[in-house]
C-alpha cells in the first residue's frame, strides 16, 4: 500500500467518525474490514513504518510533556495517536514535535488539566488485527498472516532515535520544545 492510499484510509475513517459521531478506531476497523486481506496486511506494514519513524527522543519528550509522563507502552499509544491525527499533522510532528503546542486538543487538555487521554490512542494500534478478526472470525489470524506476509523481509535494525536528553530537566525541555514546554510548564520564573 503506497503512502497516499494509506493516508486516504486514515482520512476516510476520520471523516466517517466525525460524520457518524463514532470513535475513530471503530470506523477505521470497519473501513479496513471492507478490504481484501492483502490490503489489510499492506496497511499494517505502512502503519508500522510510519509508527517507527516517530520513535525518536524529541517525539517522546513531546509525549512526556503532553501526558505528564510517558512510559514505553504509552509512547506506543502516543505514536498511534499522532497517526490518527492524519497526514498533515503527522508530517508536522515528524518535522517538529514542538508544533503540537498549536494543536487544539493539546491546548484543551492542558487547560482542562486532563492530559492523560489526548493523543494516547491505544486502539489505533490494533485496527488491522481487529479488521482481520472481523473478516476471518479468528483472533490470531492476523498475526499468522502478518508473519507470513513479512517473511524474511522483516527489518529489526536499530533505530536512530536522535540525541537522548533528560525529560525531567525543565530547562532542557524548554530548550528543545519551547512552545510545548511553555504551554505545559508555564513561563519560567526568571522570564516573568
Amino acid at each position: 500500500m503506497n503512502s497516499d492510499t494509506f493516508w486516504n484510509v486514515i482520512e476516510a475513517a476520520r471523516a466517517g467518525a466525525a460524520e457518524a459521531g463514532e470513535s475513530f478506531d471503530e470506523v477505521l476497523v470497519r473501513h479496513l474490514a471492507d478490504k481484501q486481506r492483502q490490503e489489510i496486511l499492506e496497511y499494517a506494514e505502512r502503519f508500522d513504518e510510519l509508527h517507527d519513524a516517530l520513535y525518536r527522543w524529541d517525539v517522546w519528550a513531546a509525549a512526556c510533556l503532553i501526558g505528564g509522563g510517558c512510559s514505553d507502552d504509552s509512547f506506543i499509544d502516543f505514536r498511534a495517536g499522532v497517526i490518527a491525527l492524519g497526514r498533515e499533522w503527522y508530517q508536522r510532528v515528524l518535522a517538529d514535535p514542538d508544533c503540537l503546542a498549536t494543536h487544539s486538543d493539546v491546548i484543551q487538555s492542558v487547560d482542562d488539566r486532563d492530559r492523560s487521554a489526548v493523543l494516547f490512542y491505544e486502539d489505533v494500534n490494533y485496527a488491522a488485527s481487529g479488521a482481520f478478526k472481523r473478516i476471518t472470525g479468528e483472533a490470531d489470524a492476523f498475526y499468522e498472516a502478518r508473519d507470513g506476509f513479512r517473511g524474511a523481509d522483516e527489518n529489526d535494525d536499530v533505530v536512530d532515535m536522535g540525541e537522548d536528553f533528560d525529560f525531567d530537566d525543565d530547562s532542557e525541555m524548554r530548550r528543545r520544545l519551547p512552545r510545548l514546554a511553555t504551554l505545559v510548564l508555564g513561563t519560567p520564573a526568571d522570564d516573568r
